[in-house]
């Protein structure tokens, strides 16, 4: 039985308690959670372990969860590796580029498994498209939140917009050329709503925008290729592809358009609606963490992919900022 503890029971640790006590092959030690409020209800609704003392949660695991706030994520995760421990923490990676520079170094020298929380890529609707050619030369994305104070420590880039930097970099197998954004602190001080233009060396641009003070939820993403447009949403877990192909090729998406282009040219708009499974995206990345510790295989969303999120968010604050500057805004 793998060994598990879990640091930070706030909203989403306590789901993370509640998944790991289901989970095959996994013992959840217990927990470390400084909130005396936090820690109550996981323990009365999960009958999880209470620990005092994080050494000894630590001691006492082979395997840690860090779900506290962005701000202890080194400090938690750094202990761990030094102490040959795994590493499951949540997205962020750490809250500065150095913390988080110096957390992919100790992994490779612990060499254990640490996987980041970017939990956009077990999204069932964004899993449907496994077995798709994908090669996008222009992805925009938005991912729009109603204010919620939880998680404004951080900025919108780092809160919501990474998500999206993930998969984009995910996706985008170029390097960069240039970074430009804007964005505007409303409610908190940092930035609440942005925007940044991502340009890639293969002529790929991605367009992101993310806010936490809008009046409805959404968090879609649109890619655009030759041929083929494909439209994700990740909050209504929906999955659509439409393909421009020949004449023969009608038939096999569930609309078929056929289009006259002139000059005697047909082709066949074809409409394709992948089957979307019923995923629990965190169960599954944590029950995909414990299987590559027990069956050392590599994690899907390794610490170096939540560093170079980070390092492009960071990129995109700077430019963020330096665009403000130069504008005169707050």
């Amino acid at each position: 039985m793998l060994k598990v503890g879990v640091f930070g029971v706030g909203h989403l640790g306590r789901i993370h308690i509640q998944q790991w006590k289901e989970i095959a092959g996994v013992m959840l030690v217990g927990f470390y959670d400084p909130d005396d409020a936090n820690a109550a209800l996981a323990v009365s609704r999960y009958g999880a372990q209470r620990f005092d003392d994080p050494q000894q949660l630590l001691q006492a695991s082979e395997a840690v969860d860090i779900v506290t706030t962005t701000t202890a994520h080194y400090h938690i995760a750094r202990e761990a590796l030094l102490s040959g421990k795994h590493v499951f923490v949540e997205k962020p990676l750490a809250q500065s580029l150095e913390e988080a520079g110096e957390l992919v170094k100790l992994v490779h020298e612990a060499n254990v498994k640490c996987q980041v929380g970017h939990v956009e890529r077990y999204n069932p609707a964004f899993l449907s498209l496994g077995d798709q050619s994908l090669e996008p030369m222009f992805i925009e994305t938005h991912r729009l939140a109603q204010f919620n104070p939880r998680g404004t420590d951080v900025s919108v880039i780092l809160d919501l917009m990474i998500h999206d930097i993930d998969i984009v970099l995910y996706l985008v197998k170029s390097p960069i050329r240039r970074i430009s954004a804007s964005g505007v602190s409303v409610i908190s001080k940092t930035a609440d709503i942005a925007n940044a233009r991502i340009e890639f060396d293969n002529g790929c641009v991605a367009n992101l925008t993310s806010s936490r003070i809008s009046l409805k939820n959404m968090r879609k993403m649109r890619l655009f290729q030759r041929d083929a447009y494909i439209g994700i949403d990740f909050l209504d877990k929906k999955t659509e592809i439409v393909r421009l192909g020949e004449p023969e090729a009608a038939g096999q998406g569930a609309f078929d358009f056929p289009i006259d282009l002139g000059n005697g040219e047909k082709k066949v708009i074809s409409v394709q609606m992948p089957e979307v499974a019923p995923v629990n995206a965190i169960r599954m990345e944590l029950e995909e963490f414990a299987a590559a510790i027990i069956h050392d295989r590599p994690v899907r969303v390794s610490v170096y992919d939540g560093f170079q999120a980070m390092d492009v968010a960071h990129q995109v604050l700077k430019k963020m900022s330096l665009h403000n500057e130069l504008h005169g805004e707050g």
